[in-house]
């Protein structure tokens, strides 16, 4: 299968590319430097150049592929509502062009989303929907919108935690902060809970949805469902040598800076539909094995 692939040189994009091409597939990421074409070259994928601003280079190339991997995000949490509606541009373009085909078009969103719209620390699952007002809701939204017209669309919901290595999303901001604080910190009691997968996990996931998802299917890369966030500070401390401390919920925004909105969140989450659905199983370490032996500590 052709598979065009937005943010084929991410953390996770570039193991979906291996993942996607070790199964046989043909690649071909999207690029938007000199830099980034030429890592997807070396990965043995083909180049489209553009960017997700650039709507007819996104339109141009999954009209070309056989489907459509979605995973570039601007992360950039000055302008989140600027990338939101990026990301909702992207996916309308792109659903456009694969409208009546029949093609997979995968795309990404965040488990996070289910903490605007389920009581705090209900176990969110696949079957939980959400609305336009919630950030990114409206690009899932439209995405499964599309499997009524004729697109084998899949949504993607990634834990806040895609760990493996030298990064691990939220975790790796609480080490950052912990690093620039002295001190490894929680807030309350710390038993609010992030879920987590491993980003090997999660390209196999990805390649699933693109082959075997039915239309319009929701799935959560989601390995542990939820891990304290204080049994997290305590590892951090540990392998810091620095000292654990709670810090009130008043506090945390000076402490955490803008992390602060999010340090509280708790979101436990399952993905025994997804398991069920695609025969997908975790099967590499979980984030407390990866934050134990010290894989996420490396500069």
């Amino acid at each position: 299968m052709r598979v065009f692939v937005t943010g084929a040189t991410g953390f996770i994009g570039s193991a979906v590319v291996k993942e996607l091409i070790e199964a046989g597939h043909h690649v071909v990421g999207l690029a938007r430097s000199d830099k980034t074409a030429a890592a997807l070259t070396a990965a043995g994928a083909e180049v489209h150049r553009g960017s997700l601003d650039d709507l007819e280079s996104l339109r141009s190339g999954a009209a070309a592929a056989d489907g459509v991997i979605h995973l570039a995000f601007k992360h950039d949490f000055s302008d989140y509502a600027g990338a939101v509606a990026a990301d909702l541009r992207a996916v309308e373009a792109m659903g456009e062009v694969l409208e009546g085909s029949g093609k997979p078009f995968v795309i990404t969103s965040g488990t996070l989303m289910l903490t605007f719209v389920l009581p705090a620390g209900q176990l969110g699952t696949e079957k939980d929907a959400v609305n336009a007002s919630v950030p990114r809701g409206a690009a899932e939204n439209a995405a499964v919108a599309l499997a009524e017209r004729g697109v084998r669309s899949a949504v993607v919901r990634l834990a806040p935690s895609v760990h493996g290595e030298t990064k691990a999303g939220f975790v790796s901001m609480l080490i950052d902060i912990a690093r620039d604080k002295g001190v490894s910190a929680y807030i309350g009691d710390g038993s609010n809970r992030w879920p987590a997968v491993h980003y090997l996990d999660a390209a196999r996931l990805f390649r699933l949805a693109l082959e075997a998802a039915p239309a319009g299917s929701i799935l959560h890369g989601v390995g542990d469902e939820g891990v304290p966030v204080r049994d997290i500070a305590h590892i951090i401390g540990h392998r810091l040598n620095l000292p654990v401390v709670s810090i009130p919920r008043e506090e945390a925004d000076a402490h955490f800076g803008f992390f602060g909105a999010f340090a509280s969140t708790d979101n436990p989450t399952s993905s025994a539909l997804t398991q069920e659905r695609l025969g997908w199983r975790p099967t590499h370490p979980t984030l407390i094995v990866d934050l134990e032996e010290g894989r996420l500590f490396n500069d």
